[in-house]
């Protein structure tokens, strides 16, 4: 039987940054949010947990953590949404943070002066959240769905600490990525990217399956989605190999305003795919980095246009 002290072991596999690194703290987490206590109960190793499979326990852990770690004091996501894990989006931010270290001698970049692109935003908001919070970088949110772009907005009007750092757009061409967003002469320090990874909502369904019946639900066959998810937010066209196929296509036409692009990979088959179109696009440098929360490991995927001396001239204006 695990221990309350095993409880708040390390998670090893964090980014050593990430505030997240030990299990959750209830006590903590319910001070800073009282309504959490309504779904916390004892689990059957005697520690406190909430129910992962119910939609309702998952938004409301994730309003403590953001009020908790990051201090927002207000946030919410329209019904069917989705609502992401936490410590794997922080994890994404510092393993971005390092990236542009990496063109700066080293030095993680601060301030308002770092710009960063998030697309698909969604209607949480998350990204740019842990990322201003984090680091005081200044973000651009998009996003293809009307709806979820009047959250995220919404979100970031309530928060006083986000209202002039973080900027949310509709991407008005469902065709484009970068193209249609990107104004004329705007400059980006990093893009990030969760692509949809399904290739059809049949196969976005026979996921949530898998997920529900490893949660222990037992009407998996009926899924009812924990972290929930719209069509445009769960699968597309080809899936994500096809979606980050068009952002590096479209990165091509931009390669002069920012340092460096980057997206997630969750199914490792896809990288072959994804360097050989880089390799064909010409870019000047690729970076692979690995996470891992709990069983599940994903990669990000960053390239650049600009050699050694380019990204050096860059970073000056740091």
């Amino acid at each position: 039987m695990k221990s309350n002290k095993d409880n708040l072991a390390e998670k090893s596999s964090l980014h050593i940054r990430n505030k997240h690194k030990s299990r959750y703290d209830f006590n903590s987490l319910k001070i800073a949010l009282p309504e959490l206590s309504e779904f916390v109960s004892i689990n059957k190793y005697g520690d406190e947990s909430i129910d992962f499979s119910n939609p309702k326990a998952v938004k409301t852990i994730n309003k403590a953590l953001l009020k908790h770690f990051y201090q927002i004091d207000f946030w919410d996501i329209p019904e069917g949404y989705l609502c992401p894990p936490i410590p794997g989006r922080a994890d994404y931010i510092h393993y971005a943070a390092d990236l542009l270290a990496s063109s700066n001698e080293q030095h993680i970049p601060k301030g308002k002066k770092i710009k960063v692109l998030d697309i698909g935003v969604g209607a949480n908001c998350v990204y740019p959240i842990i990322g201003h919070q984090e680091y005081g970088w200044q973000f651009v949110g998009s996003d293809i769905d009307d709806i979820a772009v009047k959250s995220a907005k919404n979100i970031v009007e309530v928060n006083n600490t986000l209202t002039k750092s973080i900027e949310i757009r509709l991407q008005t061409s469902k065709a484009d990525i970068f193209k249609s967003l990107i104004r004329k002469e705007e400059k980006f320090d990093l893009t990030i990217c969760n692509p949809p990874f399904h290739a059809s909502a049949e196969e976005a369904n026979a996921g949530s399956q898998r997920k529900n019946r490893n949660l222990g639900n037992k009407n998996y066959a009926n899924p009812v989605l924990n972290f929930g998810g719209k069509n445009t937010e769960l699968w597309t066209k080809g899936g994500e190999i096809a979606f980050i196929g068009k952002m590096i296509d479209d990165s091509k036409l931009f390669k002069n305003q920012c340092l460096w692009f980057t997206s997630l990979v969750s199914k490792s088959e896809n990288l072959g795919g994804i360097y050989a179109m880089l390799n064909r696009a010409e870019v000047a440098e690729v970076r692979t980095s690995e996470m891992s929360t709990g069983n599940k490991i994903t990669r990000i995927v960053a390239w650049t246009f600009m050699d050694e001396a380019q990204q050096k001239n860059w970073v000056k204006g740091w």
